[in-house]
């Protein structure tokens, strides 16, 4: 196994992570920021206001992009089962 191919499938792993977090994340910070800025406009300082939207969009996010991010996982796990011969030797 060379230097090459270790990078390689760790920048793969890497970037599938990157991808998997921001998928679920991104969705929470783009509610929060609305919420903070409609806290800010209404001068309303609670902080149940600002989390239950952020954890209710960030739960909805994660069914639905549920299926999309196993099946992810699953075509990575695949990929290096089968490939360990090649990659190894």
């Amino acid at each position: 196994m060379t230097t090459g191919v270790v990078l390689d499938l760790f920048g793969g792993a890497l970037w599938l992570v990157v991808v998997i977090v921001a998928t679920i994340v991104v969705p929470g910070l783009i509610v929060g920021l609305i919420v903070s800025i409609f806290q800010a406009a209404t001068q309303i300082n609670e902080q149940t206001l600002s989390f239950l939207p952020r954890l209710i969009v960030t739960l909805l996010a994660l069914m639905a992009f549920g299926p999309w991010i196993v099946t992810k996982l699953s075509e990575q796990f695949t990929y290096l089962f089968m490939n360990i011969p090649r990659l190894i030797g």
